[in-house]
This record gives C-alpha cells, structure tokens and sequence, in this order.
C-alpha cells in the first residue's frame, strides 16, 4: 500500500445494489466489514487486491458481490474447502469466509470443523440465524429445541449446535462472538480476527425478519442487552448490567454469576478474562453460557496462538526441496522405471 494511503469504507462498497429484505442483520454485518476493512488495511499494511470474500449458499452468501474485492460464491456448504484452497494457493491473500448456520454447520459441517482443526489462517464470520432463510424457513443445526418451523410443525426434537463449543470442541484456536445491531463492535472484533494467524471463527447473532424474526430478542433488545449480555474484552473484569455491579467468578469448577457488593463479594473476586490462555476449559464455559443463568458472552473469548496449516506447509515443502531429487516436472515423468517405445 503506498504510503500514507488511507483506505475509507467507501473503497470497500462495490456498485452492485443490496438485495437482502429491509430490516435484516446482514445489512449491519456488511457495514461493519466495510468499516473494519481500512482500519486492517492501516493496521497490516493490506492493499484492496489482497482481499477475497469466498461463500457458499444462503441468504449471507451474496456478500461477496457486496463488496469491492476478489471474491466467489461457491456452493453450499463448500466455503471452507474453497477458502482453503485459496489461501494455500496463494498465502498472502487475506480470506474471509462468509457463511450461515445451514451452510457451515449442515452440509458444511465436515469442512468447517476440519478447517479449525487444520487451523488455515482465514476468517470465517458465521451468521447464526437459527434458520434456513433462503430456501423459506426450515429449522437449522442452531435452531432452538422446540422451535416451530415450516419443517418442524410440531417444534424440533434435536439438540442444537452450539458454534462456540463445536469451535473450541475442534481445537480452534480463535473464537469470538459479536450481534449485528452492534456494528462498532463487529468491527472491533474484525480487526483481532484479522490479526490472528489461523482460523478465526465470528458467530454473529443475526436476526431474521421474515423466517425467525427476534430469535435473540431476549439477549440482545436495547432494554435487556446490558443485563443479559456480557461484553469480553483481554486483561479486563468480566463485570456486566446496567449498573456494572454484576461479575462471574469460578465456584469450584463452574462458572457463577455475583453481585459485587453482596454476599460478601468485591471486584477482587470477579475473574480477569485471559483470551490468550491456552487451556480450553474456561473458554469453552463462557461460549456456552446462556440466558437466563448468565449473561451471552460477546467480544473475542479465545484468542491463542499456534502454528498455521498454510505454514507447515510451506516449511514442509521448503524442506523437501533441500534434499529432493525431483526439481521439476521433467525430473518426475523421467523418474524410476522409464520404457522408450518404438
């Protein structure tokens, strides 16, 4: 990027016209990456052509066109095969991998926990709707025991997914959750995910107005958010509410929520929250806490460092390459037996 260049949200939005329903959550999810993006070109010295949007199928997965950068749409389910793909092909290229809870976690199931466990260094946000959207509302891996959808009249019999857990459950390395009326923070925890080397994983409570509409209105609506949600930031106390007077302590070996000031409870006994811990065990507690016993956890809950896949492979193929016979092509097709036909 040249120098002293400045990218602004404007670079980032592309001519094509937005075509998700009024009043759906994509639309503040798509305005936070347009933010976030100049602040992580500034930040890593990124320019615009290194950028590639790669998606499957679902109503997230017109994002690509919505942005002015390398992109492809794939098939369902097939996302993070081909954000795999690219970022092998060519590791210099930031990839972001935008997926819903049918595409990643259904029929991408497979290839999303195995993207984790590999941990390519790419970006996958996953909008978590609890629906099938595009194809009309069937119930998804996410939807809620008993939900009543158009696939489920009666309300599901399955037990959902929990992405954070099934995350952490896959050795992932970076985990963070964020809603999308709250575009500021989106944006923020974009920027950390970008910055981790490996795969960062961005659950995104989005609402779906037409198929399941208010599905995380308990969390996440203005009047209930600050005492149903916590908000988790490196090296801070894991205080929430209104007032700021409740925390989470560890009470042998789970997770409790205290009021700070009662019970004999002070600030000193509220937890500091560790992203960069590599223990799994307190991550995984606050990626599954639950309304109404504690507060959703947001913000970036695990954030650890270890080697890449893209990585093992390049040291690997640089070293082969010291000791191998086989320079080329040639070298290989005239490699072991050969028989000269006449």
């Amino acid at each position: 990027m040249a120098e002293n260049f400045k990218y602004t949200p404007q670079d980032f939005k592309s001519d094509q016209e937005v075509r998700w329903c009024p009043g759906c959550g994509d639309h503040a999810v798509l305005s936070a990456v347009q933010r976030a993006l100049p602040e992580i070109s500034d930040a890593l010295n990124y320019d615009i052509e290194r950028y590639v949007f790669v998606s499957g199928i679902g109503c997230s997965s017109r994002f690509p066109y919505y942005v002015n950068t390398f992109g492809f749409h794939g098939i369902h389910g097939r996302a993070s095969a081909i954000s795999t793909g690219v970022k092998v092909a060519n590791p210099k290229l930031s990839v972001w991998q935008i997926t819903g809870d049918g595409d990643a976690l259904a029929i991408g199931g497979n290839h999303f926990i195995h993207a984790v466990r590999r941990n390519i260094d790419i970006n996958i946000l996953l909008f978590n709707n609890e629906i099938y959207g595009l194809t009309k509302g069937q119930y998804s891996p996410t939807s809620k025991l008993g939900s009543i959808t158009k696939t489920s009249p009666f309300g599901t019999v399955e037990h959902p997914f929990r992405p954070g857990e099934l995350v952490i459950g896959a050795q992932g390395k970076f985990f963070a959750r964020s809603i999308d009326v709250d575009v500021k923070l989106t944006s923020e925890i974009m920027i950390e995910a970008a910055k981790h080397d490996g795969t960062s994983v961005v659950e995104i409570l989005q609402n779906c107005v037409i198929y399941n509409d208010k599905t995380h209105s308990l969390v996440i609506d203005k009047e209930y958010r600050e005492d149903r949600t916590i908000v988790l930031r490196h090296g801070e106390k894991m205080i929430f509410g209104k007032n700021r007077d409740k925390g989470l302590i560890l009470s042998g070996i789970s997770l409790k929520v205290v009021t700070i000031g009662q019970g004999g409870f002070s600030m000193d006994d509220i937890l500091t929250h560790d992203a960069f811990e590599a223990n799994p065990g307190v991550h995984m507690m606050l990626a599954n806490m639950a309304y109404p016993e504690f507060p959703v956890a947001l913000g970036v809950i695990r954030n650890v460092k270890d080697s890449t896949y893209d990585d093992n492979v390049r040291d690997q193929v640089l070293e082969v390459m010291k000791t191998a016979k086989i320079k080329s092509v040639d070298d290989l097709l005239n490699s072991g037996e050969t028989w000269e036909i006449k």
